[in-house]
């Protein structure tokens, strides 16, 4: 380990005006820390422990300390410049007054790019085949044509918002792009800062796969989205930060299930914590959707199972439907409390070629409702609104309490007969509804 370190001392010297950062790797994930850290790394006389930036390390755990050289791209008004170290085998770049392509035909080695500036007509677009990372650094991009990041890779892609930094979006009104940030792989987002997307020309945020909000996530904001404010494939999963969603013509969330996918959690939407507030004000639309797959085999799972969640189905929301899975729906479990609080001031949305009417509804779950834990509230205003529909409830834990105050409005549907005593069942939980309907 000594030698090692020796080594890594001597290329930290001899890196030293271009490199960044180091990261301590470890079973595949790293630690990220600034390169002054590396000026001193102090170790056990055994060599068994290492620290650094004050944290300690076992050696026997490490993987590898790697020195990062990252690939940075600033903007400026109408302008941007790409600056690519030596290191970064494999990159090149092609910029056209503020739009800016970086291809990266390395599929060996992790590169790393920090995006920053400001610019009213400018654009990024990526394409690689190996995973990577990319840090938002006080970004803001908007573009006059197209989508402001396209990320044409369909690897593993991290997302960081660094600290304590603003980063704001927004694509063009007309184009082909399919989002105003677009990643073809999956996206993983860490880090504190905010990013505030506005999708003026179709969804806000799109994942052609997963999507995942970490625990350090800060604070995402979609302020606009022509179509759906963030629609993804096979999985959502949320473990902290902030998202807020306004001002959506579409879907708030969209999950859309993969019949191909070998994701273990594939067609799931998990909230293991975080806040979530979204407002719906377009007719026949869902705040958190979870799609099924027709013909296939899969169930969805929702999973809301800790953390905020509130929904606000607007009077213009007619027939929109505020949390929504076509297969299950759980929330809470014996050891979490997450509160979920859903206003339907929604009506009746009438379907123009069928006439068929349909309505706003706050939870609504194909298959089986179970309430596991936490505290969820739902109270249906709108005319013939609904506060509950699904197939089977389920009640082992915590409290669900429906009230509807419209005309002609329901509190729980059950779509099964109370003939049947398993299409509701009480195994401990409170469900404090005064109007029901089977």
């Amino acid at each position: 380990m000594k030698k090692i370190l020796f080594t890594l001392l001597l290329a930290v010297a001899a890196t030293a005006a271009n490199a960044q950062w180091i990261r301590v790797w470890n079973a595949g994930e790293s630690t990220r820390y600034a390169i002054s850290n590396a000026a001193s790394l102090p170790y056990s006389s055994a060599g068994s422990t290492l620290t650094i930036g004050g944290d300690n390390y076992s050696t026997s755990a490490i993987d590898s300390i790697t020195i990062v050289n990252p690939v940075t791209i600033t903007w400026n008004g109408n302008t941007a410049t790409v600056n690519i170290p030596e290191t970064a085998e494999g990159v090149s770049a092609q910029v056209s007054g503020a739009n800016v392509v970086i291809t990266n035909t390395c599929t060996t080695i992790e590169h790393e790019f920090i995006l920053s500036g400001n610019s009213t007509a400018g654009s990024f677009t990526y394409y690689g085949d190996y995973k990577t990372k990319f840090h938002l650094n006080g970004l803001t991009l908007t573009s006059s044509k197209g989508g402001a990041i396209d990320i044409q890779c369909g690897k593993r892609i991290d997302l960081i918002l660094e600290d304590g930094t603003t980063n704001t979006l927004s694509d063009a009104t007309t184009g082909d792009q399919k989002a105003a940030f677009n990643c073809q792989g999956h996206l993983e987002v860490s880090g504190g800062g905010s990013l505030s997307i506005a999708g003026n020309c179709k969804h806000a945020l799109r994942t052609n796969e997963y999507l995942q909000l970490k625990k350090t996530t800060g604070h995402i904001t979609i302020t606009k989205s022509v179509s759906d404010g963030i629609h993804c494939g096979e999985y959502f999963q949320m473990n902290g930060g902030t998202l807020v969603l306004s001002n959506i013509a579409g879907d708030g969330i969209q999950v859309e299930t993969d019949a191909t996918s070998d994701e273990s959690l594939n067609g799931q939407f998990i909230m293991n914590g975080g806040s979530i507030d979204l407002t719906v004000s377009a007719q026949d639309s869902k705040g958190i959707r979870l799609d099924a797959v027709t013909g296939s085999s899969i169930v969805p799972e929702m999973h809301l199972l800790d953390g905020t969640v509130t929904v606000n189905l607007t009077s213009g929301a007619l027939g929109s439907k505020a949390i929504a899975s076509d297969g299950n729906l759980t929330i809470g479990s014996s050891g979490t409390s997450p509160v979920i609080n859903v206003t339907v001031a929604g009506g009746v949305y009438v379907d123009p070629d069928t006439e068929e009417e349909d309505r706003a509804t706050g939870l609504k779950a194909e298959k089986t409702l179970t309430i596991n834990g936490g505290n969820t509230t739902v109270n249906a205003t709108g005319t013939k609104s609904r506060g509950v529909r699904t197939f089977n409830l389920i009640s082992n834990g915590g409290v669900l309490t429906v009230t509807n105050s419209g005309s002609k409005s329901q509190g729980i549907k059950l779509d099964g007969s109370n003939t049947n005593p398993t299409y509701y069942q009480n195994n401990g939980g409170t469900v404090n509804c005064n109007n029901w309907k089977f």
